[in-house]
């Protein structure tokens, strides 16, 4: 035997009814996704969707400070490049001096003299160069919190400390090069031979001048190897920040494609979903037909 179960005009309009609402409801969030270009606004939205946004959030802001990083990097052994090559050629320009002096056997005193003002005036020269600063501070000092690295007297007066800066997970770049590490110390202390091969120009000590070359070579061949050694942790820093802004490319876009919407597809969702409740409107207007009530009204 066949059972038939009662449809009452309540039910009939309170299941309508649910049934629109829902409908309205699921064009609305459609319509929100719209207005704010993305799909997950709570984290109720999609909770497995939310914990990967937040760990990518993370792994992004952390791949923007090592950009950052790397970028300041950057800066400072930029600077301390440009600064060491322009005193090598100073340098080279010294030692033209001081052979001109050792060859100058016939030379008058004056001519002495100005060779020996020439080699004054690069030392002081040098010695501006070395107290080169990037962002206020001296590149060659250290980790002083004075401005110079070098008084006028050609003395190291910053400390042995060291900048280093965090351009990777676990990866740590030095960023700064020491007085001492570019250019000597002690009597082999570049500013020390200009002044010594200074002295001896004037003095007219040639087997003197002889040794002090010999030490001016010492010290060019040491801030060659200081130089060598700032471009290779430059070119090192920017590989670092080329992959950190790579990186960041795949970081984003992985972050849009969970949390963004599909414009195209989002629109074409939304026109279906309006067609569909105008349609469940009709349909519901002939379901639900006027009672004898609303005639007796």
């Amino acid at each position: 035997m066949t059972s038939f179960s009662r449809v009452t005009e309540t039910g009939s309009r309170t299941r309508v009814l649910s049934n629109l609402q829902r409908a309205l409801g699921r064009g609305q969030q459609l319509q929100d996704q719209l207005s704010s270009g993305k799909q997950i606004r709570r984290p109720s939205d999609s909770p497995s969707g939310t914990v990967t946004a937040l760990q990518l959030r993370g792994e992004l802001r952390a791949t923007q400070q090592y950009a950052r990083n790397a970028d300041d990097g950057e800066g400072w052994l930029g600077v301390i490049q440009d600064t060491m090559s322009g005193m090598s050629s100073q340098m080279n320009k010294a030692r033209d001096l001081t052979v001109q002096a050792l060859n100058g056997g016939d030379a008058t005193s004056q001519s002495d003299e100005a060779l020996a003002v020439e080699i004054d005036n690069i030392r002081a020269s040098l010695i501006e160069s070395a107290n080169t600063r990037y962002m206020n501070r001296p590149v060659f000092g250290g980790t002083t919190a004075g401005s110079t690295a070098y008084d006028a007297a050609g003395t190291y007066v910053g400390d042995n400390g060291t900048t280093s800066r965090t351009v990777g997970s676990n990866t740590k770049l030095r960023v700064d090069t020491t007085g001492p590490e570019a250019f000597g110390t002690g009597n082999n202390q570049l500013f020390a031979v200009l002044k010594d091969i200074s002295d001896k120009i004037r003095s007219g000590d040639k087997d003197g001048l002889n040794q002090s070359l010999n030490n001016l070579d010492s010290a060019g061949d040491l801030m060659k190897s200081a130089l060598s050694d700032v471009g290779a942790r430059y070119n090192r820093i920017t590989q670092m920040k080329d992959s950190a802004q790579d990186r960041l490319l795949t970081v984003t876009s992985q972050l849009s494609d969970i949390e963004d919407v599909d414009l195209p597809k989002t629109i074409m969702e939304l026109q279906v979903q309006q067609t569909s409740y105008q349609a469940a409107l009709a349909a519901s207007a002939k379901v639900i037909q006027p009672s004898l009530i609303d005639f007796l009204r």
